[in-house]
């Protein structure tokens, strides 16, 4: 059976655009975009999110040692575009066992990336009240060609996981780890590519699904 649109927010149904409104409805969160389900690690997993993104496409690169990328998710329908896309990779922690990351690039207001962070929200709230960051992310890709570095707070309290949130591109930046100790990762000023530099030709490694996605 094919899976359905949920809600970016919190993952429960969402009822489709009909006779008396053109939104996707979550009956706890109103109004929603829809979350499409994830898509599978490989090149048309990727293409599929190239194809229709208005926001970036992020993956750490070079990933780091033992690292593949394991999946593709999005927020959006044919009517908006992707106006959240999430990565996902997993490898060896460096502290406890396997690890798991997800990088959501996305529009204010949408809500995914605070969902895997653990927030009730939809957006980070009050993180950027003049504390210096916790870590920093150097990016490049189409609208950042020479590169530069983005600010990072930490954000969440769930036992199991790291989150971190900034503002890159226009958009919230967001990287969760699984688990919580995974966050040591971060501690070592990862570069990320966004996937949507034209002309671009990396050979990603791919590995087994992530269930990450599906949370």
């Amino acid at each position: 059976m094919r899976a359905e649109p949920t809600c970016p927010r919190c993952a429960g149904p969402v009822q489709a655009p009909g006779l008396w409104s053109s939104d996707w409805i979550c009956g706890v969160h109103g109004a929603v975009l829809p979350r499409q389900p994830s898509k599978r690690p490989g090149p048309d997993g990727l293409a599929a999110v190239l194809r229709d993104t208005r926001v970036p496409v992020w993956t750490p690169w070079p990933l780091p040692l033992g690292w593949l990328v394991t999946g593709f998710a999005t927020v959006g329908d044919d009517r908006s575009g992707a106006r959240a896309t999430a990565v996902a990779a997993s490898g060896p922690g460096q502290v406890s066992g396997p690890a798991d990351l997800v990088l959501v690039a996305e529009e204010p207001g949408v809500g995914l990336g605070a969902h895997f962070a653990g927030l009730d929200g939809a957006d980070p709230g009050e993180v950027f009240d003049g504390s210096p960051p916790h870590v920093r992310l150097d990016i490049s890709g189409p609208a950042a060609t020479c590169g530069h570095s983005v600010p990072m707070w930490a954000v969440g309290d769930r036992p199991d996981r790291s989150g971190y949130v900034g503002e890159a591109m226009g958009d919230w930046l967001w990287a969760v780890l699984w688990p919580a100790d995974a966050g040591v990762l971060m501690l070592q000023r990862q570069n990320l590519l966004d996937l949507r530099e034209p002309g671009m030709d990396i050979d990603l490694p791919y590995g087994a699904h992530s269930p990450r996605l599906n949370d």
